[in-house]
């Protein structure tokens, strides 16, 4: 049965009406190899976007700055000059690298590991839970596995014919020899491959084969490169805090940020401040964790994902956060409705649960009807919805969310009072 589409807890506190002068955002992008050069021009260029539709003071976004490790990308959006708003430092936490090595692998390899996390997916019964919590997403998994079955009968296809016109199969064939007509018969069904890699892109095959495997593989316990950036990650957190406590910087809010496949990894590397730092979210600034078209259940799911679901156990009985997960029906990569606390076992032994706070985006209602016809079946198009200008005002507002003088408990928990200021022009 489809989980409703707003979830929330029990026991999460009241919202208290503070104004955020001061916001620190971590942002964390999804499987991307092309992160540290796609999120700085897609923020700059929505926010322009958004400043000509919706009333709001001047504000001035300052130069990329890319730490010495290569690991964070900064900037900071100072607080409008007239109305109010936030003065929010953004700071991008990198693991593009990460993506590109998966990416440099032989394809052979690549498919080989699709293809065996596919059939244990399937065989195990996982694909039809996903299916049942997004019939679209779980299109998507399967997506291309079809693909490499249509590819690889396409490329016998083709070897067939090329070997049997050159061997001794028809009147009008060379008649080479088969130790000479099988080879080029196998070498043409592999050529074809390569000619087609731009249309492959084009239609991101390899983007969501590989990012398929790493989600198997993270599940699974097999990505220690990616548990040493998570670690990496939650180390900056604390040290950029450290140094603006220690320069005497007043912060109103920290929030991390997770879009796509970084939804996830914004949840782990919360799980880990909370976990280090006994302090956060108690003292000092609110302390709050935002998840954007999530696709955690790929990995929160499979069996062998226990750390993962004792991390989400924790999130979701700790005070000390608040974490919202949006999502959006419209969007063909994330699961609508998904809840922890129903559709994971995370032991909570009848702990007091505060988190998450389930809402839709609601896409529909923020584009206009012409926008919405065009992109709606462009998968990809919609799943960035969640980072883009809104067309219309909506309680879904990523600018608002990120730079706006509203805490995010404050501004889910009171989405009438968060539309007011967000009159069109």
């Amino acid at each position: 049965m489809r989980n409703a589409l707003s979830f929330t807890p029990p026991d999460l506190q009241d919202a208290r009406c503070t104004t955020v002068r001061r916001r620190h955002v971590f942002y964390i992008p999804g499987y991307d190899p092309e992160a540290r050069s796609r999120y700085r021009l897609l923020f700059v260029r929505e926010w322009s976007r958004y400043a000509k539709r919706f009333p709001e003071g001047r504000r001035e976004i300052s130069r990329a700055e890319l730490s010495a490790d290569g690991l964070v990308q900064s900037w900071t959006v100072s607080a409008p000059d007239r109305g109010e708003g936030a003065e929010t430092r953004y700071d991008v936490l990198l693991w593009d690298d990460l993506v590109a090595v998966d990416f440099a692998r032989s394809r052979f390899v690549s498919v080989a590991l699709l293809v065996a996390g596919t059939l244990q997916t399937i065989l195990s019964g996982l694909l039809f839970r996903f299916y049942r919590l997004s019939w679209k997403y779980g299109n998507v998994i399967l997506y291309p596995f079809v693909m490499v079955i249509l590819l690889t009968l396409l490329s016998v296809a083709i070897g067939a014919i090329v070997h049997a016109h050159l061997g001794n199969w028809f009147g009008h064939s060379l008649g080479l020899p088969i130790w000479v007509s099988l080879p080029l018969g196998v070498v043409a069904g592999l050529v074809w491959i390569k000619a087609i890699e731009a249309v492959l892109n084009r239609i991101f095959f390899w983007q969501l084969l590989n990012d398929w495997v790493f989600n198997w593989q993270h599940g699974r316990g097999r990505r220690p490169d990616y548990e040493r950036r998570l670690d990496a990650f939650a180390d900056y957190v604390l040290s950029a805090l450290a140094a603006r406590k220690a320069a005497g910087e007043t912060v109103d809010e920290v929030m991390i940020v997770g879009h796509s496949s970084g939804g996830l990894t914004a949840a782990e590397v919360t799980a880990r401040l909370l976990a280090r730092d006994a302090e956060i979210g108690r003292t000092g600034p609110a302390f709050s964790l935002v998840t954007l078209g999530s696709g955690l259940p790929l990995v929160a799911l499979q069996p062998s994902a226990k750390r993962l679901r004792a991390e989400i156990a924790r999130l979701v009985t700790d005070r000390r956060v608040v974490w919202c997960d949006f999502h959006a029906p419209q969007d063909w990569m994330n699961f609508p409705g998904f809840n922890p606390l129903h559709d994971l076992d995370l032991g909570l032994c009848g702990q007091p649960v505060a988190n998450p706070l389930v809402r839709s985006a609601r896409f529909r209602d923020l584009l206009s009807p012409e926008t919405y016809r065009r992109v709606r079946f462009r998968p990809f198009r919609m799943h960035f919805q969640f980072l883009l200008a809104n067309e219309r005002p909506g309680a879904y507002d990523f600018f608002a969310m990120t730079l706006g003088p509203q805490p995010l408990r404050q501004r889910v928990l009171d989405p009438a009072a968060s539309l007011e200021p967000a009159l069109p022009l």
